[in-house]
Parts: C-alpha cells; structure tokens; sequence
C-alpha cells in the first residue's frame, strides 16, 4: 500500500495521541455540570417585557453576584427572555437561590467618607496616626489626602457642569491613604475624630444581604476587577424611579460624557434637595458627592456642583472612556426601571447524588462501548478490530475536546451531555457497519479486495454522511429550540456525531485496505473475512488477465 494512502490513518492517529498526550500533562479534567458535583440550575422570567439591554444589565448584574458567592464556573446564559443560572458545587444554595433572583435597585446614596483602595490597603498601609481636635480630616503624616477640587466650567461656554468626578490633589508623600471626611452617625451628627489605626479596624465592608436603603453602608468602587475606592455612604435619598432616561454623549472635545433625565414633578424636587444638601456640604453629605449604587456596588460617585437643575440639563462628566459613559448610561436607564424576576423552576442536586449519577453514567457508557466491541468482533473478526481501534480514537478526541472546552470556555459536562455521547457510540458504530456491509456485497460477487475497498467506500461513505448528517440536523434544533439540560444533551450528540464523520473519513478505509495487505485478515481461519469471503479475497487480490489481451 502506498505512503499516501496510509497518511490520512498516520494524521487521525497523531492528532489524538497529541491531544489526549496534552490533556494528561497539563492535569486538565473535563469541567463537571451540577447534576454531576451537585449544585442549583434557577430558571429566571422576567414578570412583564423586556428589552434585549434591559436582559443582559441583569445577566451582569446577576454574574457580580454569583462572583461573590466565589461559585467556580458558573453558567449564565440567556435562552430566549429566560435566564438560566446554573451554580455546580455551590455550597449554601438557598442563599444562591435568594441571591440570584433578586431585583437589583439603583440607589442614590450620599458619600460621608471614602478611601483609595480597599479597606485591606489602608490596614496595611496605617503606622501612625495624627489627629488635632475639631479636625474634619483624619490623615497619616505624609500621607496622599484625596480632596475634591471644583469645577466651574466647560471650555465651550457652556454652563457649568453639575456633576463632576472628583480630582485628587496629593500632599507629600503618596504611600498612604486619606480620608475626605468624618465619619457622621445615621442622625447625622459628626463624630469625634477618631485614630485612623481605629477606623482601619472598624472600616468593614457591608454585604449584600445587610444593604439596607434606610441604612448607612460601606460599598465598593470596582474596576477591571480591582477595588479603586471604598466608601461609607449615607441612608439611600432616592432611587432610580426619580430617572426618565439617560444617554452617553461625545462632546466637541472629543470627552465622553453622560446626559441625565429626571422626571417632572416630585422627582426633580427631589432631587434637587439632595443637589443642595450635597453642594453645601451638609452634615448629611459633607463630601459634597453623589453615588450612584447598583446592586450594593458604587458605579460612579460624582461631585455635584451646583444647588439646583432643569430636569434636563443634567450632564455627569469625567475622564471617561466611551464604554464606560455607556456602561453608566445603561445603569442609569435601566435601573431605574429593574426587570423583576420571578422563578420559573429550581433543580438542586447534593454533592452525593452528583458523585453517584457521575458514576452510574460512566458505568454505563463503559459497558455499552464494551458490549458493543465484543459483538462487533465477534460477528466482524478483524474488521472488529478496526471498530475498536477507531472507537478508541474517537473516545481520546471527544475527551480531549471536552477538557478543552471546559477549561477554555466553561463548558460544562453534565448527566445529560453523557447520555448524548452514550447514545452517539450507536451512531459511531453504523458508519462501521454500513462501510462492512457494503464490502461484503462487492466481495460475494468476485472482485478483488482492493477494488472492492475503494467501490464499496464510495457508496457506504454517502450513506454515512446521510445519517450523520440528519443527526446533526436532529442536535441543533434540540439546542436552539430547548433549555436546560436538553441542551447539553444536543450538544455533546452533535460533537460526538461530528467527530464519527472525520474518523470515518482519516480512518476507516485506509485501516480496511491496510488489513487486506496481511494473510491473516484474507484467508480463511477465525480472524479472517466472515462467511468464507477471505479466499475468494486472497484469490481477488491477484490480478486476472483481461479477456481482451494482457494485463
């Protein structure tokens, strides 16, 4: 057999040593569904209709808060107007289940004090401490004093911007972190300075569940991953009812800024209280800033620089990039009208019931694959040979791929993806058999084997590639029409069904026409050719002088 024919078997072969070779090194691991490590799947609705954007704010919203529960590999994905969370090997589900449905509500809160950084950064950072009495400012010596510096205008005429984000002026050395304010009691009154060793130590970070609107709270400011600022914030003055719209505008400059709406009425004299308290640096808001608070996270806290607005000539500016005047933007708009959720099911599996359903499913497929190559060796002999061999490269691949995508996109295996693959090895199995079959019928009517390998190849490959390809068809319209665990079903069938189709091409007919080389597969002893064709075979394999003349 020639080089060539035999270099579609060497390339199937080498990439799934390579790639089973690459999974073993680097210790990766198919990434395991709920049903298998135990966990909770919610199915979310909203109550009324929603926007596409008013969907994915809440897809963010609700991804923040699975972050903080620390849920390794969580799926949350939305699958027509539902949101599916599935939480594998969370511990306390009830709280996830609490957690992940509830509303998120924009709030605006007053900032009384805030730091740089985390609370961590200023326990690390804090050696010494000065106070002076009647002081508004706690600061280390040498220390950065971050204070806020007004802005009276814009270069373009026009008025004064009403908000502002605040400008940092550093004095000395810039290793430790200051305080803009003192810290206020919930009435209001100031307190007494305190030591900043004392407030490093009692500076706690509020959790979600204890942010409550009518209470003071310590919140973080969040970007890229890294806490940039953490801020004692004031009881909630309003929430995001009070907003009309909010939209994200390029000025002439080419600065990125955020125009804000607030409703006629009650709403604009609303807020307008609050705009006046803050621009005096009231006892109530004595940063003279303005945060703006989702779902227990500071989005943005700007400084408000005039007493009182038009309800439409209201404009946050900033050293803004344009994805974060639209990230704003979007809060603003849509947190003041939250999409509620109601649930429509909750699956919870224990981490036992995933620990036996895993294996149950293993044992399974390791008994069916075993049947399976038992009856087609002993109905097929050393063609059953080529089914085991081909099985085993396709089981390596279909491993290889799903510990690939698990760790490179999340994507987990759970007890309905292995009952696709399961039912796959059925569907593997045929392109054998049809390819077997068809061999056979060209060899019962006296053709070498060589021709009959490429003439029944020819015929049985359309056949296979039929049949796979009504169980694609079958797998993605499963995928796009269903949710939840249907969905894994679907598409590990469909991976599994693809995969048979580039085996059945790299590997069958150059393992079929490499076999009918040897005398054992040809002849007539137990291993070889079924049903007595091994020596009409051997004798086929022979080249015949032509009736018309010489060969």
């Amino acid at each position: 057999m020639r080089r060539n024919k035999l270099t579609p078997l060497i390339f199937i072969v080498l990439v799934a040593v390579l790639a089973l070779g690459a999974v073993f090194a680097t210790g990766t691991s198919p990434l395991l569904g709920l049903d298998l490590q135990g966990g909770v799947s919610v199915v979310l609705q909203p109550t009324k209709p929603a926007s596409e954007e008013a969907l994915n704010e809440t897809i963010e919203v609700i991804r923040s808060r699975v972050d903080a529960l620390g849920v390794a590999e969580p799926d949350i994905v939305r699958q027509g107007n539902s949101v599916v969370v599935q939480l594998p090997g969370v511990k306390n589900q009830q709280r996830a289940i609490e957690l992940v449905g509830a509303t998120a509500e924009l709030r605006f809160r007053p900032v009384i004090a805030s730091i740089p950084g985390s609370v961590k950064d200023l326990q690390r950072s804090v050696s010494t401490t000065t106070t002076v009495p009647g002081a508004t400012t706690t600061s280390v010596p040498g220390a950065t004093t971050t204070t806020v510096a007004p802005i009276t205008g814009q270069s373009t005429g026009q008025p004064a911007a009403p908000f502002q984000e605040p400008v940092t002026a550093t004095d000395g050395d810039a290793g430790a972190p200051g305080l803009t304010a003192p810290e206020v009691t919930t009435a209001g009154e100031p307190l007494p300075p305190v030591d900043a060793g004392d407030l490093a130590a009692g500076f706690a970070v509020t959790a979600p569940e204890d942010d409550i609107a009518d209470q003071p709270v310590v919140l973080e400011t969040i970007e890229g991953g890294k806490v940039t600022e953490t801020s004692q914030l004031g009881p909630t003055a309003a929430n995001g009812t009070i907003v009309e719209t909010a939209k994200a505008e390029l000025g002439p400059a080419g600065e990125w800024s955020v125009s804000l709406v607030i409703k006629d009425g009650s709403s604009i004299e609303q807020f307008n209280a609050i705009a006046a308290q803050c621009n005096s640096k009231s006892e109530t808001c004595p940063s003279g800033r303005l945060a703006i608070v989702l779902d227990s996270r500071v989005v943005s806290a700007p400084t408000i620089q005039q007493p009182s607005f038009e309800r439409d000539q209201i404009q946050i500016t900033g050293s803004f990039t344009e994805s974060e005047a639209k990230d704003l933007a979007l809060v603003l708009r849509y947190g003041s009208l939250p999409v509620t959720l109601e649930t429509q099911t909750v699956q919870t599996v224990s981490p036992t019931l995933g620990k036996d359903s895993l294996k149950s499913g293993l044992l399974a497929g390791l008994l069916g694959l075993g049947l399976v190559v038992i009856y087609m060796i002993f109905y097929y002999r050393a063609l059953g040979v080529v089914v085991l061999l081909g099985l085993m490269i396709w089981s390596a691949l279909n491993y290889a791929i799903i510990c690939w995508l698990g760790a490179s996109r999340g994507l987990a295996l759970s007890l309905a993806g292995v009952t696709g693959i399961v039912v796959s090895v059925g569907v593997t199995v045929d392109s054998y058999v049809v390819f077997f079959e068809r061999l056979k019928d060209d060899l019962r009517m006296g053709r070498s084997l060589r021709t009959s390998t490429e003439r029944s190849w020819k015929r049985a490959f359309r056949t296979i590639i039929a049949a796979n390809v009504a169980s694609l068809i079958g797998a993605v319209l499963l995928y796009l029409l269903t949710v939840g665990p249907v969905r894994g079903f679907a598409f590990f069938l469909a991976l599994a069904t693809f995969l048979d189709l580039v085996v059945a091409w790299f590997f069958i007919r150059p393992a079929v026409a490499w076999m009918g080389r040897t005398a054992l597969f040809c002849g007539d002893s137990w291993w070889g050719l079924p049903s007595g064709l091994g020596t009409s075979a051997a004798r086929g394999a022979t080249p015949v002088p032509s009736r018309g003349g010489t060969s």
